[in-house]
């Protein structure tokens, strides 16, 4: 199988899955190899995820604080009620630029955000990249998928949540081997990936363990490069 593209620095993907299929793991992984030690990234926690949260060097940070200018992986946790200091945040990465965005549950960012929108279809100039994981599509902005480059498909037991990917993600992909049908069933914690920018699509084995992925966390939080 030819190598398989990663979200790069001014891309958006979105990690789909049903409870328990892996897809915050999967997106914990991809957001170990963002450049987080060489500018801030953002992490919207709803739902105070253990694995998130358990990130070596993690930093807490409220909606309400002026946003850092030094690199690092900073955490908030919205509750609700917080909907008007989540929309000022966001319009304040998207003012800032050069900063990540990571979305545990992007249901829990209202379709018709204003600065959720500016930030996913005019990221790339802003400089601004976005890992967003949904166990709805149904229920996300459809910027969610328009402006990604990426999607992660770890399985979904909706039908509808199913037809609203196959709106932006070809039922049949061709990959390196032989097509494949992404409402076909995989194994446990495997997924189909799609790149958008190649019209690639490939079955994904699992990402690695818990510990692997905290430890490549720590190897850029412990021993941070320069701004850039």
């Amino acid at each position: 199988m030819s190598k398989i593209n990663l979200p790069g620095e001014t891309q958006r993907a979105v990690i789909i899955g049903k409870t328990g299929s892996g897809k915050t793991q999967a997106a914990a992984w991809l957001l170990s190899q963002k450049s987080f030690d060489r500018r801030p990234f953002f992490i919207l926690d709803f739902k105070l995820d253990d694995l998130l949260n358990d990130i070596p060097g993690l930093q807490e940070h409220s909606l309400t604080a002026k946003l850092p200018k030094k690199p690092g992986l900073y955490i908030t946790h919205p509750i609700p009620g917080d909907e008007d200091d989540v929309e000022q945040f966001l319009w304040n990465i998207w003012k800032r630029g050069n900063a990540g965005l990571f979305l545990d549950e992007s249901y829990m960012i209202h379709k018709n955000s204003g600065a959720f929108k500016a930030i996913l279809t005019q990221g790339r100039s802003k400089r601004i990249p976005v890992l967003m994981c949904t166990q709805r599509p149904v229920d996300i902005s459809r910027f969610c998928f328009s402006e990604s480059e990426f999607v992660y498909l770890l399985g979904l037991n909706d039908q509808r949540d199913l037809k609203t990917v196959r709106e932006f993600v070809p039922s049949k992909i061709k990959n390196s081997n032989a097509p494949f049908e992404i409402s076909e069933a995989l194994p446990p914690y495997h997924g189909y990936y799609y790149d958008g920018t190649t019209g690639s699509g490939y079955v994904m084995s699992p990402v690695p363990d818990r510990d692997t992925i905290l430890n490549s966390f720590h190897s850029k939080l412990i021993s941070p490069r320069h701004v850039i």
